[in-house]
Protein backbone atom coordinates (compact mmCIF):
# COMPACT_ATOMS: atom_id res chain seq x y z
CA UNK A 1 0.00 0.00 0.00
CA UNK A 2 2.03 3.12 -1.10
CA UNK A 3 0.74 5.25 1.19
CA UNK A 4 1.82 3.30 4.17
CA UNK A 5 5.28 3.40 2.59
CA UNK A 6 5.32 6.51 2.23
CA UNK A 7 4.53 6.86 5.75
CA UNK A 8 6.65 5.27 6.73
CA UNK A 9 9.66 6.40 4.69
CA UNK A 10 8.83 9.71 5.94
CA UNK A 11 7.89 9.39 9.46
CA UNK A 12 9.12 5.66 10.66
CA UNK A 13 12.67 5.34 12.12
CA UNK A 14 14.89 2.21 12.79
CA UNK A 15 15.41 1.70 16.62
CA UNK A 16 17.68 0.09 18.56
CA UNK A 17 17.91 -3.48 18.73
CA UNK A 18 16.35 -3.02 14.39
CA UNK A 19 13.39 -2.44 15.55
CA UNK A 20 10.81 -0.28 13.18
CA UNK A 21 9.94 2.55 15.13
CA UNK A 22 6.21 3.60 13.70
CA UNK A 23 4.58 5.38 16.91
CA UNK A 24 4.39 8.86 15.46
CA UNK A 25 1.41 7.82 13.24
CA UNK A 26 0.17 4.28 14.31
CA UNK A 27 0.63 2.74 17.87
CA UNK A 28 1.58 5.75 20.24
CA UNK A 29 0.58 8.92 18.59
CA UNK A 30 -2.38 7.58 16.61
CA UNK A 31 -3.48 9.56 13.26
CA UNK A 32 -7.13 8.57 12.69
CA UNK A 33 -7.39 9.82 9.27
CA UNK A 34 -4.57 7.54 7.97
CA UNK A 35 -5.28 4.81 9.84
CA UNK A 36 -9.06 4.78 9.13
CA UNK A 37 -7.73 4.36 5.00
CA UNK A 38 -5.68 1.30 6.58
CA UNK A 39 -9.09 0.13 7.37
CA UNK A 40 -10.90 0.88 4.71
CA UNK A 41 -8.35 -0.98 2.65
CA UNK A 42 -8.89 -4.19 5.48
CA UNK A 43 -12.31 -4.12 4.26
CA UNK A 44 -12.27 -4.04 0.48
CA UNK A 45 -10.07 -7.24 1.42
CA UNK A 46 -12.45 -9.31 3.50
CA UNK A 47 -15.52 -7.56 3.01
CA UNK A 48 -17.04 -10.56 1.27
CA UNK A 49 -16.09 -13.18 4.49
CA UNK A 50 -19.28 -12.43 6.25
CA UNK A 51 -16.93 -10.69 9.67
CA UNK A 52 -18.76 -10.79 12.98
CA UNK A 53 -15.90 -10.05 14.99
CA UNK A 54 -12.46 -8.19 14.79
CA UNK A 55 -9.90 -9.50 17.37
CA UNK A 56 -6.78 -7.90 18.29
CA UNK A 57 -4.24 -7.72 21.12
CA UNK A 58 -4.24 -4.97 23.53
CA UNK A 59 -2.11 -2.13 22.88
CA UNK A 60 -1.28 -1.06 19.74
CA UNK A 61 -3.78 -3.31 17.83
CA UNK A 62 -6.55 -1.45 19.29
CA UNK A 63 -6.83 1.68 17.21
CA UNK A 64 -5.86 -0.05 14.08
CA UNK A 65 -9.01 -2.40 14.61
CA UNK A 66 -11.69 -0.35 15.93
CA UNK A 67 -10.98 2.20 12.62
CA UNK A 68 -11.42 -0.87 10.58
CA UNK A 69 -14.34 -2.61 12.37
CA UNK A 70 -16.16 0.81 11.56
CA UNK A 71 -16.02 -0.36 8.12
CA UNK A 72 -17.50 -4.21 8.57
CA UNK A 73 -20.31 -2.62 11.24
CA UNK A 74 -19.05 -5.33 13.77
CA UNK A 75 -17.31 -4.87 17.29
CA UNK A 76 -13.77 -5.30 18.53
CA UNK A 77 -12.72 -7.78 21.03
CA UNK A 78 -9.13 -7.01 21.91
CA UNK A 79 -7.25 -9.52 24.22
CA UNK A 80 -5.92 -8.49 27.69
CA UNK A 81 -2.29 -8.82 28.58
CA UNK A 82 -2.98 -9.02 32.07
CA UNK A 83 -5.88 -10.70 34.10
CA UNK A 84 -8.30 -7.80 35.60
CA UNK A 85 -11.12 -8.65 38.29
CA UNK A 86 -13.61 -7.48 36.18
CA UNK A 87 -12.51 -10.70 33.79
CA UNK A 88 -14.08 -13.42 35.76
CA UNK A 89 -13.46 -17.04 35.54
CA UNK A 90 -14.72 -18.55 32.11
CA UNK A 91 -12.22 -16.75 29.50
CA UNK A 92 -9.85 -18.00 26.84
CA UNK A 93 -6.01 -18.02 27.66
CA UNK A 94 -3.24 -18.77 25.40
CA UNK A 95 0.69 -17.78 26.20
CA UNK A 96 2.43 -14.77 23.98
CA UNK A 97 6.22 -14.58 23.61
CA UNK A 98 6.88 -10.20 23.09
CA UNK A 99 10.07 -9.82 21.16
CA UNK A 100 9.58 -6.27 21.85
CA UNK A 101 9.05 -6.22 25.20
CA UNK A 102 10.80 -9.23 25.81
CA UNK A 103 9.20 -11.76 27.84
CA UNK A 104 6.06 -14.16 28.00
CA UNK A 105 2.98 -13.51 29.25
CA UNK A 106 -0.55 -14.61 28.52
CA UNK A 107 -3.42 -13.03 26.99
CA UNK A 108 -7.70 -13.30 27.79
CA UNK A 109 -10.90 -13.20 26.16
CA UNK A 110 -13.82 -13.47 27.85
CA UNK A 111 -15.69 -16.31 26.82
CA UNK A 112 -18.92 -13.99 26.65
CA UNK A 113 -17.30 -12.33 23.72
CA UNK A 114 -16.12 -15.06 21.28
CA UNK A 115 -18.54 -18.24 20.34
CA UNK A 116 -18.66 -21.02 17.79
CA UNK A 117 -20.79 -18.68 15.77
CA UNK A 118 -18.73 -15.70 15.24
CA UNK A 119 -16.46 -15.43 11.55
CA UNK A 120 -13.38 -13.43 13.40
CA UNK A 121 -10.76 -10.90 11.90
CA UNK A 122 -7.67 -10.51 13.03
CA UNK A 123 -6.44 -7.21 12.92
CA UNK A 124 -2.66 -6.24 14.22
CA UNK A 125 -0.19 -3.47 13.73
CA UNK A 126 3.19 -5.76 13.03
CA UNK A 127 3.78 -9.03 12.34
CA UNK A 128 7.34 -9.88 13.21
CA UNK A 129 7.80 -13.81 14.47
CA UNK A 130 4.45 -14.73 15.04
CA UNK A 131 3.55 -15.63 18.78
CA UNK A 132 0.68 -13.00 19.20
CA UNK A 133 -0.78 -13.98 16.02
CA UNK A 134 -0.55 -17.71 16.78
CA UNK A 135 -2.05 -16.94 20.46
CA UNK A 136 -5.06 -15.40 19.15
CA UNK A 137 -5.90 -18.12 16.51
CA UNK A 138 -5.44 -20.11 19.56
CA UNK A 139 -8.51 -18.00 21.44
CA UNK A 140 -10.35 -18.44 18.61
CA UNK A 141 -10.22 -22.10 17.86
CA UNK A 142 -10.81 -22.59 21.89
CA UNK A 143 -14.05 -21.03 21.19
CA UNK A 144 -14.97 -22.92 18.25
CA UNK A 145 -15.13 -20.19 16.03
CA UNK A 146 -13.38 -19.40 12.72
CA UNK A 147 -10.27 -17.80 12.10
CA UNK A 148 -11.38 -15.85 8.85
CA UNK A 149 -7.91 -14.51 8.37
CA UNK A 150 -5.58 -11.71 9.45
CA UNK A 151 -4.93 -8.11 8.41
CA UNK A 152 -1.28 -6.95 9.24
CA UNK A 153 -0.54 -3.39 9.01
CA UNK A 154 3.40 -4.13 8.52
CA UNK A 155 4.98 -7.76 7.97
CA UNK A 156 8.43 -8.05 8.29
CA UNK A 157 8.82 -10.57 6.28
CA UNK A 158 12.52 -11.03 6.45
CA UNK A 159 11.28 -12.81 10.35
CA UNK A 160 9.59 -16.61 10.20
CA UNK A 161 5.84 -15.32 11.26
CA UNK A 162 4.08 -14.56 8.05
CA UNK A 163 5.58 -17.97 7.08
CA UNK A 164 3.92 -19.73 10.38
CA UNK A 165 0.42 -18.28 10.20
CA UNK A 166 0.12 -19.11 6.41
CA UNK A 167 1.40 -22.52 7.14
CA UNK A 168 -1.78 -22.86 9.36
CA UNK A 169 -3.53 -22.32 6.29
CA UNK A 170 -5.24 -18.97 7.75
CA UNK A 171 -5.20 -15.93 5.08
CA UNK A 172 -2.81 -13.09 6.00
CA UNK A 173 -2.85 -9.73 4.22
CA UNK A 174 -0.27 -7.27 5.24
CA UNK A 175 -0.39 -4.32 4.02
CA UNK A 176 3.31 -3.39 3.97
CA UNK A 177 5.42 -6.32 3.68
CA UNK A 178 9.00 -5.61 4.76
CA UNK A 179 12.09 -7.08 2.90
CA UNK A 180 14.64 -5.81 4.81
CA UNK A 181 15.51 -2.94 7.24
CA UNK A 182 19.01 -1.64 8.99
CA UNK A 183 20.11 1.73 10.06
CA UNK A 184 22.51 1.79 7.50
CA UNK A 185 20.29 0.36 4.40
CA UNK A 186 16.53 1.89 6.16
CA UNK A 187 13.87 -0.32 5.45
CA UNK A 188 13.65 -2.38 1.91
CA UNK A 189 10.12 -3.31 0.91
CA UNK A 190 9.23 -6.56 -0.65
CA UNK A 191 8.03 -6.19 -4.11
Amino acid sequence: MKILEDRKINDGQIGKGNVLKVDSFLNHQIDTGFISELGKEFYRLFKGENITKILTIEASGIGVACLTAQYFNVPVVFAKKAPTVNIYADIYTAKVNSFTHKKEYEIYVSKQFINKDDNILIIDDFLAKGSALSALISLINDAGAKTVGAGIVIEKAFQEGGKIIRDMNVRVESLARIKEMSEEKGVVFCS
